[in-house]
C-alpha cells in the first residue's frame, strides 16, 4: 500500500472519530503529496524514498517550530505541533538508535579512510547517502563530527 493510500485509509477514520489533530496532519501529509507529484517532472506515483525524504522535511519543519515554539513559552502551539510530529512520525521507518548511528558512521570512516575534522565532508557525503531515512541529517552530522574530533 503506497504512502497515499495509507494516508486517505487514515484520513477517513480520523474523520470518524472526529481527531482534530489527525485530521490537521494527514490534510498536511497530503497536500505535500499533491505538491510532489504535481510539481514540475513530478510523476503519477512517488517513490518509496521521494515519500520518505518529503515526510521528513514535514518532520523537520514541525520540530523547528516545536524548538521555536517552546523557546518562546507558547505551550498552546507547542502542543500542536508535538501531536503533529507524532503523526507524521507514525509514517517514517524506524529511526536509528545512537549506538546505532555511530557504529555505521565507525564503518564509514574507515571506509572513506577519514582520520581528521578535516575529512568531513567526505563521511558526509556517503553517510547522507547510506543512512537517508534512517537517521536525521542533524544527527548524523554531529556523529561524524564528534568522532571525527575525537581521532584527530
Amino acid at each position: 500500500m503506497s504512502l497515499e493510500q495509507k494516508v486517505m485509509e487514515e484520513l477517513k477514520q480520523a474523520m470518524r472519530d472526529k481527531n482534530e489533530a489527525a485530521l490537521r496532519t494527514l490534510r498536511a501529509i497530503k497536500a505535500a503529496i499533491l505538491i510532489e507529484k504535481t510539481a514540475e517532472g513530478g510523476s503519477d506515483t512517488m517513490t518509496e524514498t521521494a515519500e520518505t525524504k518529503m515526510l521528513q522535511k514535514l518532520a523537520k519543519q514541525r520540530r523547528d517550530s516545536l524548538e521555536i515554539f517552546e523557546k518562546q513559552n507558547r505551550e498552546d502551539l507547542a502542543s500542536k505541533e508535538r501531536e503533529e510530529l507524532a503523526i507524521i512520525e507514525r509514517f517514517l521507518p524506524a529511526q536509528m538508535s545512537q549506538e546505532e548511528l555511530t557504529k555505521e558512521v565507525k564503518a564509514i570512516m574507515e571506509q572513506v579512510g577519514a582520520k581528521s575534522p578535516a575529512d568531513m565532508g567526505k563521511v558526509m557525503g556517503v553517510a547522507s547517502k547510506q543512512l537517508a531515512g534512517k537517521a536525521d541529517g542533524k544527527a548524523i552530522s554531529e556523529t561524524v563530527k564528534q568522532l571525527l574530533s575525537q581521532n584527530a
